[in-house]
């Protein structure tokens, strides 16, 4: 499933994981997003050649469409976290007509790039890119994977529309500040995104 209750195309010839994040401290919940999309990102371009680009916060391009999805959700409370589910739907062998026609145009795999790749060798990148991130944050804090985050944001710079629960805007994406929210200067003044729909506007 996609977010805000939508489906996610996952027909044969993907790689679909859910990893899951027990014993998470609360400071590191606004980690586990960014640490997933990084973490994608340096396993798909090891084995694909090519650059990726993160669509804020969860959609990972390439070449500006889309190749990968994620989705975390929580379990547990204001007080505890029991577990996160770190959901990651990568497309691998599928072609344009495993596709819908209306995704055709904006989704890509590993074989609409011309690469074959083993299922089992992305499986075991994409769990060792995790944990070595997750080591980092242990020793370093966020900073450093909001760093890579922020570089590899195909968001930035862009003017986008932004759709959320109470209202439309439209502005330029300027930062991602220290908790992963989007900040888009608008001629209002600078709107934090913390969760939304975001369309870049044609020039």
């Amino acid at each position: 499933k996609g977010r805000l209750g939508r489906s996610f195309q996952s027909p044969e010839g993907g790689l679909y994981l859910s990893a899951l994040w027990q014993d998470c401290p609360a400071g590191q919940l606004l980690t586990v997003t960014p640490l997933a999309a990084v973490a994608v990102c340096r396993a798909v371009e090891s084995l694909c050649d090519t650059d990726c680009g993160i669509k804020w916060p969860n959609d990972i391009l390439v070449k500006g469409r889309k190749m990968v999805g994620i989705l975390t959700e929580l379990n547990g409370s204001a007080e505890k976290v029991n577990y996160i589910i770190m959901g990651i739907g990568v497309n691998t062998g599928i072609t344009a007509e495993d596709l819908p026609k209306d995704l055709q145009p904006i989704v890509t795999s590993f074989a609409r790039e011309g690469v074959r790749v083993s299922r089992l060798a992305l499986l075991e990148t994409l769990l060792k890119e995790i944990e070595g991130l997750y080591q980092t944050v242990c020793r370093d804090g966020f900073a450093p994977i909001l760093a890579e985050w922020r570089a590899l944001s195909c968001m930035l710079g862009q003017d986008v529309t932004v759709t959320s629960i109470d209202k439309t805007f439209s502005g330029k994406a300027v930062d991602i500040d220290e908790n992963g929210n989007l900040l888009v200067a608008t001629p209002e003044g600078v709107e934090v995104v913390m969760a939304g729909d975001i369309h870049v506007r044609p020039a």
